[in-house]
Formats: structure tokens, C-alpha cells, sequence
């Protein structure tokens, strides 16, 4: 499996500026995350980035009706767990995402929507022993920021997030949803062990 070129940039989206975000550029087996706050951060590191592809954690449209789309249903339903983007704690969040989508896609970078914990569950990876997970990320090969310091689980989801979009690229994933109500991207079920950068 070789990482495009260009890079990938995953995205661990907060409902708020003033919550931190966390921001992962995957290129070449190097990983670099950081911390970030507002939409100008979000928006100038994608310009800087150029990546192939953007993997936003958030849900990237709001359900026809109810709280939970086609998509959400269909995760539960394969046992995974999704919050719904109808409530009003995560209507903030989705609405930002929307705004944001827009400006990236705007940009000419293709988006996807995706949910870490749920990658995390498809590669048999602990969905949040945070350490564990970070160990699992050296071992499948990633390096940079990775190896330097204890990483927030922000930055980590960002992570996940940039390995789902490689996988994605690689047809080893599945689409869950419509696009009316958006399509959320989710590993095929395999060991991370099988997973080489």
C-alpha cells in the first residue's frame, strides 16, 4: 500500500472553536499532528497541506428528518456506535462541518466523512486505549510525531481519520449512507496487522 504523494489530512473536528482540534498530515509513512482552534487554522493548514483528500471526524450533512440518516442506521445496525447528528449537542458540531466542507471541497480537495472509533472497531484496533492505540500506529509503520511525544486522543482520531482516507484510496473500505443524507466511510473489517504503510 503506498501513501499518495500529495498526503492525506485527517481531521478530529470540535463542535467549537474554542475546543481543540485535532490535525493529522500523513505523507510518505510520516505522520504530523498538532492541536488547532479556529476555521482560519483548519482552512490555511489544508491550503498548505494541498492534500489528495481531507478525512473529516463529523457529520457532514444533517438527517432529511429525526436525528439519526440512512448512514447512522446502518453503522448501529452493524454494531457500530455513532451519535446521532440530529441532537442539539451535535447539531453544533455537524453545522460546523458543513460550513467547513464547503470551503475544502471549494478549494478543489475531496472530503470524506468518517468515525474513528468505528474505524478503530473494523481494524480490531482498542477503540480508546489511547497509549495501545498510539503503539499500534508505530507498528504499522507510521513515524514523525508519533514517535517524539504522548499524543492527545484528539490527535490520534486525526490519525485515524488520515488512515481511514488511505485506506479509502486503496478500496478497503465501505460506504454507509446515501448521498442525500451523506456517506460515511468505514474500513472493511480487517486486522490492523494486515495494514502496512
Amino acid at each position: 500500500m503506498k501513501l499518495e504523494s500529495k498526503g492525506i489530512i485527517g481531521i478530529d473536528l470540535a463542535g467549537k472553536e474554542k475546543n481543540p482540534t485535532g490535525l493529522a498530515i500523513l505523507k510518505h509513512k510520516k505522520v504530523e499532528t498538532r492541536l488547532v482552534y479556529t476555521d482560519k487554522e483548519i482552512l490555511d493548514a489544508v491550503r498548505v497541506t494541498e492534500p489528495s483528500i481531507a478525512a473529516i471526524d463529523a457529520p457532514l450533512k444533517l438527517p432529511k428528518k429525526g436525528i439519526l440518516r440512512k448512514g447512522d442506521f446502518e453503522l448501529i445496525k452493524k454494531g457500530y456506535r455513532v451519535f446521532p447528528p440530529g441532537l442539539p449537542a451535535m447539531k453544533t458540531l455537524t453545522l460546523r462541518a458543513i460550513r467547513l466542507n464547503r470551503l475544502i471541497t471549494k478549494s478543489g480537495v475531496r472530503t470524506i466523512e468518517v468515525h474513528p472509533t468505528s474505524t478503530r472497531k473494523a481494524l480490531s484496533m482498542p477503540t480508546k486505549n489511547w497509549e495501545d492505540i498510539q503503539e499500534i500506529f508505530k507498528k504499522i509503520g507510521l513515524s514523525g510525531t508519533i514517535e517524539e511525544r504522548t499524543l492527545t486522543h484528539h490527535e490520534l482520531d486525526a490519525i485515524t481519520a488520515a488512515l481511514t482516507a488511505h485506506l479509502y484510496l486503496q478500496g478497503l473500505t465501505e460506504n454507509f449512507g446515501d448521498s442525500r443524507e451523506g456517506l460515511i466511510i468505514v474500513p472493511k473489517r480487517l486486522n490492523w496487522q494486515e495494514i502496512r504503510l
